[in-house]
C-alpha cells in the first residue's frame, strides 16, 4: 500500500445482486473509488449453488438461467451507470459458481485492494439455514471488507 499518499485502493470490487442493499453498497463503493482514484470491477455472481435442487424440483431451464444473466447485467450495469456518472471507470464482470467463493477467488486472482457489498440483514435460523454470502466473504477475504446494510 502506498501509505505516503493515503492512495490505499487502485482496485475495487463491488459484489452485487441487483438488491437494494447492494446498490446502497454501490454507491459507497463508487464514492471510495472517486476519492481514491481507483478502477472498479462490478461482479455479478449467477448462483450455482442450489442449482441441482432447483433442476429437480422446480424444472431449472435454459430461459432461468438466462434470466439471472439478465439480472447481472442490470444488476453491473447500474453500477456503470453510477461510475460513469462520478467519472469512475467500472469493468463489468460475470461469473458462475458458489457467490462467496467466485467473489473471494475473483478479489486474489485480479489484486483486489477492497470489497463492496451489501448484506441482506437476514437473523436468527434464517441466516443459520441461508447462510450469508457477505459474512462468508468477511470471514475469509484476505483483504479488507466493506459491507453495507
Amino acid at each position: 500500500m502506498d501509505r505516503i499518499t493515503g492512495n490505499h485502493f487502485k482496485r475495487i470490487l463491488i459484489a452485487t445482486d441487483g438488491s437494494e442493499n447492494a446498490e446502497r453498497a454501490a454507491s459507497y463503493g463508487i464514492d471510495v473509488a472517486k476519492s481514491t482514484g481507483a478502477e472498479v470491477d462490478a461482479l455479478y455472481v449467477v448462483s450455482t449453488e442450489h442449482a441441482g435442487t432447483a433442476r429437480t424440483v422446480m424444472g431449472w431451464t435454459d430461459a432461468f438461467e438466462e434470466y439471472l444473466a439478465s439480472k447481472g447485467g442490470a444488476s453491473t450495469g447500474y453500477v456503470q451507470n453510477l461510475g460513469k456518472e462520478r467519472g469512475v471507470k467500472v469493468n463489468p464482470v460475470y461469473l458462475k459458481g458458489i457467490p462467496a467463493e467466485k467473489i473471494l477467488e475473483y478479489a486474489e486472482e485480479n489484486d483486489i485492494d477492497l470489497i463492496v457489498m451489501g448484506t441482506q440483514g437476514l437473523t436468527g435460523i434464517k441466516r443459520f439455514l441461508i447462510g450469508s454470502v457477505a459474512e462468508n466473504v468477511l470471514r475469509h477475504s484476505k483483504v479488507p471488507v466493506m459491507i453495507v446494510r
